[in-house]
């Protein structure tokens, strides 16, 4: 028994022809309803949701002219313009029913009818009624993308001289397909200005995926990436399309690219270069049409020199090159996110007129913020979960690195300290490793082993 679809209103004032149809029609639709007088309609069509009207040419004794039901043709369109219109009419009003049509009803039926060709003709004022409004969501669709396009930089909020111009690199590199490798600071916002790229790219209805590479364990990578055929591995139970395939069309973010072993590297190389993607345990190569975004908060050309990364996949993923401004960096902009944020995290937390005092704004703009914009949000969203007042204080803002010093005075735990040490002297160079490394007295392939042992 197949699965009844489509609401169906008719409008006629012979009651024993509504009670016949209801009941024929019932079979084959989800609702049938029925009413006798047309002035019932615009209530009717507002309270509850139709498919299809099938409505009577006529409805007063001895007039048979069929205004009345031009005239409520007419006003049911002037609700619902995209209504399925079938009219009812008799044999000898084809004429009329034409007249009708140019008005905006989509068919007409005869009495007597045939039951079997009324059905079909309520169907196809279904489909008609269905790719109206399929065409009408596209439109809408189409509309806010529009609309969505035409905002400059919905995500990434900025004043500072350092933003003006990352959104002007912005809006020059979206123009082109070109890869795109982003540089900066954890917290910077990476990961937003690749959407930003993508949004205002030639691909923007094409798929965004992003991959945190970071997160993936060399056992995984290959499977997370490129995919796997069906038995490819003992857990491979069906086919499964990766990261790069899936997104074709459309632009693939790859975010802590500088965490990749050498082999890893390679297999990366590979596949941008052939431009072509084998999913394991198949030798069908899949076509690769994507633009590739890439991501880091490390120096990759002092990587090369160290010789833990590619000096070619390098040379391929880094086209152009956007390096983002730590916060300390625009601090024009801290008051404005910081309002942005307190405005975002009162309405989640329901504590609306939450504002900051003198003394707090004061506190914000001259913290150095080595947790980039990332740590400002969590000090926001902190400090306006465990207030009570209706205004933040200077008092209700404890960063980490007053925490940090704490634990460095109070720990005897060697590791702990060697770690906190590494962190502040990354801190104070601002993450120049060479600078770091000097601080240090170390080398810079001992400070490369000591991020990667500490996870900094």
């Amino acid at each position: 028994m197949h699965k009844k679809i489509g609401k169906i209103l008719i409008v006629d004032d012979n009651e024993g022809l509504l009670k016949s149809l209801r009941y024929s029609l019932k079979i084959e639709f989800e609702q049938v309803d029925g009413i006798r007088s047309p002035n019932q309609l615009p209530t009717a069509l507002r309270e509850q949701f139709y498919d299809v009207v099938l409505l009577d040419m006529n409805f007063q004794a001895g007039k048979n002219t069929g205004n009345e039901g031009l005239f409520w043709l007419k006003e049911i369109l002037a609700i619902d313009s995209d209504m399925a219109v079938i009219m009812i009419t008799a044999y000898g009003d084809v004429e009329l029913a034409v007249k009708a049509i140019r008005l905006g009803a989509i068919d007409f039926v005869l009495k007597p009818w045939n039951l079997e060709k009324l059905i079909s003709t309520l169907y196809a004022g279904l489909k008609y009624r269905q790719s109206r409004l399929e065409v009408n969501q596209l439109k809408q669709k189409q509309k806010i993308l529009g609309e969505d396009a035409a905002k400059p930089f919905l995500n990434i909020l900025g004043q500072s001289p350092a933003m003006i111009n990352l959104f002007q690199t912005i809006d020059k590199v979206a123009a082109t397909d070109a890869n795109v490798l982003i540089v900066g600071e954890n917290g910077t916002g990476k990961e937003l200005v690749a959407r930003e790229i993508h949004r205002k790219s030639l691909r923007n209805k094409g798929i965004f995926i992003g991959v945190d590479l970071a997160s993936l364990s060399e056992s995984l990578f290959e499977g997370e990436l490129f995919g796997h055929a069906k038995g490819a591995f003992t857990d491979a139970k069906e086919e499964r399309a990766g990261r790069f395939e899936s997104a074709n069309g459309g632009t693939l973010f790859l975010d802590e690219i500088g965490n990749l072993t050498m082999s890893l590297q390679g297999k990366i190389l590979t596949t941008l270069q052939n431009r072509t993607v084998n999913r394991l345990g198949s030798n069908q190569p899949v076509n690769l049409d994507i633009r590739l975004i890439s991501a880091t908060n490390k120096d990759l050309k002092q990587l090369v020199g160290d010789g833990v990364f590619r000096e070619d996949l390098l040379y391929r993923i880094n086209t152009i090159q956007i390096t983002l401004p730590p916060l300390r960096d625009r601090l024009e902009d801290i008051l404005l996110l910081a309002e942005h944020f307190l405005q975002l995290y009162s309405r989640k937390y329901n504590k609306p007129g939450i504002k900051l005092t003198a003394s707090a704004a004061d506190k914000l703009k001259k913290y150095s913020w080595p947790g980039n914009v990332r740590e400002l949000q969590h000090a926001i969203e902190r400090a306006l979960i465990l207030t009570d007042n209706q205004n933040l204080k200077d008092s209700d803002f404890l960063f980490e690195s007053a925490k940090t010093e704490l634990k460095l005075s109070d720990s005897l735990n060697l590791e702990e300290m060697e770690r906190i040490t590494v962190e502040k002297a990354l801190s104070k160079s601002r993450g120049n490793l060479t600078l770091a490394a000097k601080e240090l007295g170390i080398t810079r392939k001992t400070l490369y082993s000591k991020i990667e042992k500490y996870g900094l």
